[in-house]
């Protein structure tokens, strides 16, 4: 049996989003930790997406906690999965509309969201442009819905928490958005259902973050390392601050906790 697991987020962890790319330091970190302990890969995204493949080609993880904790998958194996409730997502989807703030979800087939324009504005400032194919967000409320996402600035978060205290709106690292997720749900509970899975203890376990999402599994897990290029509140959470994604940081925490 592998000793324990060592967890990762994607972006702006395993990826650098100056280059879309996962560093060589990285991918090397990665083949080295596959000896001993099982690598998972613990983000807000669906990695079962086709534009999610050659980014899960590289990492080859023995699991994935998709959306937030509320999809886990070991290998092709589909092992936990849950949806929000259909009447909690046209809530969500109303009160967006309402608010002329930008909520839904990216899909294989287009992205389904209110106020598509304010979705367009955030991406031409982050990324210089915006090829979003843009569908019907009210559709949203009979399709299967894990987690949902909010584009635009901090206080629109700020005003989607106050309005539904049953949801965690934790921000995304640049603060131009956040995740909309149900409280119960979790990467962190997503890990512990794979420590029960791979029967390992969690305080064994190693987490890497970035982001606000990645808060309560860094607090849950044994070590919980923050990148350098991690929000402040993240930081000040973890056991340990490594460098930047871009700066080998993988790689440094893993030669750091003789990991590899």
């Amino acid at each position: 049996m592998k000793k324990s697991i060592v967890s990762f987020d994607l972006d702006m962890t395993l990826l650098d989003h100056a280059t879309f790319t996962i560093p060589d330091s990285a991918a090397a970190a990665l083949d080295a930790l596959r000896k001993n302990y099982y690598v998972v890969l613990a983000t807000a995204r669906d990695m079962d997406m086709s534009t999610c493949r050659e980014y899960l080609d590289c990492i080859r993880p023995d699991a994935v906690i998709h959306n937030d904790g509320t999809k886990i998958t070991v290998g092709d194996r589909l092992i936990y999965e849950t949806f929000m409730p259909k009447e909690l997502v046209l809530q969500i989807l109303e009160f967006a509309a309402r608010e002329g703030l930008s909520v839904g979800v990216p899909t294989e087939d287009g992205d389904y969201f209110t106020n598509p324009s304010g979705v367009e504005e955030i991406d031409r400032l982050r990324w210089g442009e915006s090829k979003r194919r843009f569908r019907d967000p009210w559709l949203l409320s009979e399709m299967n819905v894990r987690t949902m996402m909010y584009i635009g600035r901090p206080e629109g978060a700020e005003r989607i928490a106050a309005g539904f205290p049953q949801l965690d709106c934790p921000l995304i690292a640049s603060r131009l958005g956040c995740g909309i997720q149900e409280k119960e749900k979790s990467k962190a509970k997503g890990l512990l259902r794979l420590c029960e899975y791979f029967g390992v203890d969690i305080g064994d376990c190693y987490a890497f973050g970035d982001s606000m999402n990645d808060y309560e599994i860094i607090k849950t897990v044994g070590t919980g390392i923050a990148m350098g290029n991690a929000v402040p509140e993240l930081k000040e959470a973890a056991d340990y601050v490594t460098a930047d994604v871009g700066d080998d940081g993988v790689y440094k925490a893993c030669r750091h906790f003789g990991l590899i």
